[in-house]
């Protein structure tokens, strides 16, 4: 049976279940939807390999290539600055389990700071056939396994189709084991930028010293005996702490100012005709989503109590517009359980780098709750960005329309699609479900939501 297939069966399954009510049932659906990319991460992680020398030799082939046919005195206008050649690369990358972080503050490259929003979340910023010299230092980034080839091939060739033929982006993988031969040339010769190889270092993929293991363990036999989705997964709780706060610490990642997270067998069906990091910056964008919903509440029942505990110790890093009500129906007192769909996001790196979301991050780490319950890194992303971030510096990409099973955005206008050459079906976008937390957002932000939302 097909992966998708099985997937999209298990969220019917959930669906229709007895107990708990259809929006429970649907959060859970979600989550298991969204872990299933995640089912690699079982494997130990060994000691931190080297493989940005045959990284090398295949970009080295594919940049011939193009200068064979015209294109290399073009592309090298675009090349973001980096910190260092590839021989460099691999020293940073592999040359210890250890990723020294240089401390909390990042310096600012670029066009990060508050700017008022002038911009509408559903107006198609002008299409254009050909991008600027200019480029941002921005990437595309990955967690995957070998054996997902096929799969990211996928989401590879849906993003150099739309959106990256134009801008030839980097693309950084990132592995808890090696890469191997066919992984990088099959993605080298896909991406039209460059590609980084990277491995996940065991600091960041281990307990850290103040978890107690046994009532860990105590933990996942519970969530296993009531059977929460991965309730009893080791593996699953390192891949989310990871992804919550140590996927931009990564040495590769350290040379990157914005990110667009992309995962195995995603879909891309409208063409994007500009530059969507510049976009970020010149608005003042930090954090971006095209999907929302609610959280499979089981998984997070103290969640909000660590959040509550950040936000008495350090009333200095919430903004001051902060998005509380789109998390929050009663002042900050509960959590309404709304988050962004991260295995979507793009974003500012500097802000995840900031001391904000760094506080942020250790106090939630401290707490325990990655390993004694199981929090996923969508409502952790989405509460430090509801909470650290001023509202105008959240992003709804109406016209990036996208599917991950089982869930797809599609642009609400009909002249939108045309426009942007869509070939997905307004039937099937989410988001003004009734499960969906997209329109809680316009309304917290004053957005005008599209005509005809309740014909989609």
């Amino acid at each position: 049976m097909a992966g998708s297939t099985r997937q999209f069966i298990v969220f019917l399954i959930f669906l229709s279940s007895g107990s708990g009510g259809a929006t429970k049932h649907l959060q859970s659906a979600s989550e298991i939807i969204r872990e299933q990319n995640s089912r690699w991460w079982g494997q130990q992680v060994a000691n931190v390999g080297n493989q940005e020398e045959m990284a090398s030799g295949q970009n080295a082939a594919h940049g011939q290539a193009e200068a064979n046919e015209g294109k290399a005195d073009s592309k090298a206008t675009k090349e973001p600055a980096t910190k260092g050649s590839f021989e460099n690369e691999k020293e940073a990358t592999t040359g210890g389990a250890t990723t020294k972080w240089p401390g909390k503050s990042s310096p600012v490259k670029g066009k990060t700071g508050q700017a008022s929003d002038t911009t509408s979340h559903s107006k198609i910023p002008e299409l254009v056939e050909t991008a600027q010299t200019e480029r941002m230092n921005a990437t595309f980034v990955t967690l995957a396994r070998n054996s997902d080839v096929w799969e990211i091939s996928r989401s590879i060739r849906q993003v150099e189709d739309r959106f990256n033929r134009r801008y030839h982006y980097d693309w950084v993988f990132l592995n808890d084991n090696d890469f191997d031969d066919q992984f990088i040339k099959v993605t080298t010769a896909l991406v039209s930028g460059k590609t980084r190889y990277g491995k996940i270092a065991s600091d960041h993929w281990s307990y850290p010293s103040f978890i107690d293991q046994e009532k860990a363990k105590e933990a996942r036999e519970d969530y296993g005996r009531r059977k929460v989705i991965y309730g009893d997964s080791v593996s699953y709780r390192h891949m989310c702490r990871y992804e919550s706060g140590f996927f931009f610490r990564h040495p590769l990642m350290m040379e990157y100012e914005w990110y667009w997270r992309v995962e195995p067998s995603i879909e891309l069906f409208c063409d994007i005709g500009y530059d969507t990091f510049k976009f970020m910056a010149d608005h003042g964008k930090k954090y971006s989503f095209v999907l929302s919903l609610y959280e499979y509440v089981e998984t997070i029942p103290t969640l909000w109590d660590s959040v509550k505990k950040f936000i008495k110790a350090h009333p200095e890093h919430i903004a001051e517009d902060n998005s509380m009500s789109f998390l929050s129906d009663d002042g900050g007192n509960t959590y309404n359980h709304c988050h962004f769909w991260s295995n979507f996001e793009i974003g500012n790196l500097d802000w995840l780098r900031s001391d904000a979301y760094i506080d942020y991050f250790d106090t939630l780490d401290r707490d325990g709750g990655f390993f004694y319950e199981r929090w996923g890194d969508a409502p952790v992303h989405s509460i430090a960005a509801g909470l650290t971030l001023n509202k105008s510096e959240i992003h709804f990409f109406n016209d990036i329309a996208y599917y991950h099973v089982p869930f797809t955005h599609c642009p609400t206008s009909e002249q939108d699609r045309i426009d942007l050459k869509c070939h997905c079906n307004p039937k099937d976008n989410f988001d003004w479900n009734g499960y969906s937390c997209t329109a809680r957002f316009f309304d917290v932000n004053g957005i005008e939501k599209p005509k005809d939302t309740d014909k989609n």
